[in-house]
């Protein structure tokens, strides 16, 4: 495990981004031992901090002489853009555009003639572009950008090249898999998620870490994590209930 993959681990753990509990359900409805929430790096110091790793994926993939803009979807990914340009300026020596969309298209002020889907407005023909968020599942917030992307470059007439995209986790996990009625069938592994977008889309996905690695890493080193609202190193009860978690719904 590289360094900054570590580093990394431990401020995920020291954070309370990540976290375990036993009521957690993801946004699919299924329920999960676990749960990841970047919004924890809320500090200028962890800001940058989060930033930081990204920023090194970004140099050990070799992305940066690929890349003009950082793209974060709203709103998680957003601050992730700002930050990941930040630290490849500070500690790098790269200066990279940043950019996020909108919930909603703006249209009153400067964008009153022509709706904006993105706040900085860094698009420009044949640029090439990398999105950042914090974890990916189903990748619906993924697909909903690259629309939006398509959308302006049709409105433009102009060109734009996605790079990649880059996400803090990879919870290595395939996706819900529901009845005919729309209901949620319990514990039926459905596709791999990230497997799917990258053959439909052509488009590279890079991680800082996966999951499994992150949770191997935690309970061999007994770095403390919250568990049920109290900071202790993974038991194992707990690390039992995220291998079997792993075995049902994992890649």
């Amino acid at each position: 495990m590289d360094n900054y993959i570590k580093k990394f681990t431990h401020a995920l753990a020291e954070t309370g981004a990540l976290f375990f509990d036993s009521k957690l359900f993801l946004k699919d409805g299924r329920p999960t031992p676990y749960f990841v929430n970047m919004a924890m790096f809320r500090s200028g110091r962890l800001g940058l901090e989060l930033g930081s790793f990204f920023a090194e994926m970004m140099i050990a993939n070799e992305l940066i002489d690929k890349v003009d803009i950082i793209l974060g979807p709203s709103y998680k990914g957003s601050s992730i853009a700002l930050a990941t340009s930040i630290s490849l300026w500070h500690d790098h020596g790269h200066d990279l555009l940043f950019d996020y969309d909108r919930k909603e298209a703006k249209t009153h002020g400067e964008s009153s003639s022509s709706k904006s889907l993105f706040v900085n407005k860094t698009f420009f023909d044949g640029c090439r572009i990398f999105i950042v968020d914090d974890v990916a599942t189903s990748m619906g917030t993924k697909y909903d950008l690259l629309e939006k992307i398509d959308a302006l470059a049709r409105e433009k007439g102009e060109t734009y090249k996605i790079t990649g995209i880059g996400i803090g986790i990879d919870r290595e996990q395939t996706t819900a898999c529901y009845d005919e009625q729309g209901q949620l069938i319990p514990g039926k592994m459905g596709r791999d998620a990230i497997h799917d977008f990258i053959s439909k889309s052509g488009i590279p996905v890079y991680s800082i870490a996966g999951i499994k690695d992150i949770i191997e890493y935690l309970y061999k080193t007994n770095v403390p994590v919250k568990v049920n609202g109290a900071m202790n190193p993974l038991d194992n009860k707990t690390k039992q209930e995220f291998d079997e978690y792993y075995k049902l719904y994992g890649v």
